[in-house]
């Protein structure tokens, strides 16, 4: 593939989609086989924090200052404005101004 062949491209992007597509879908449709108890409950409560210290740890233990700042910055914006997407622009931003400090 080369930028001579966008056909390929195209064709890499819609395997990816239905690839994303079919896990996601295939989710929904297990679940939906299971009875859902209070265990089960439990566990899928809790997968959304899981998945989000899974994502954040090694940011944190590889990502420098400008990761530490960054992480910090989004965890004030969450908890005292509440808003999940003024914690991604404060973290954005403040790792932007960290680097471009040169840290």
């Amino acid at each position: 593939m080369s930028e001579r062949d966008p056909l390929g491209w195209i064709a890499v992007i819609a395997a990816m989609t239905l690839t994303v597509y079919i896990t996601r879908a295939g989710g929904f449709w297990l679940i939906g086989r299971f009875t859902i108890g209070p265990r089960l409950r439990k566990m899928l409560d809790a997968l959304p924090g899981a998945i989000i210290a899974a994502t954040i740890a090694p940011l944190m233990i590889h990502g420098g200052i400008s990761a530490i700042a960054a992480v910090a910055a989004a965890l004030l914006a969450v908890v005292t404005i509440r808003n999940d997407f003024a914690a991604v622009v404060a973290g954005v931003g403040v790792a932007a101004l960290v680097r471009a400090a040169g840290f």
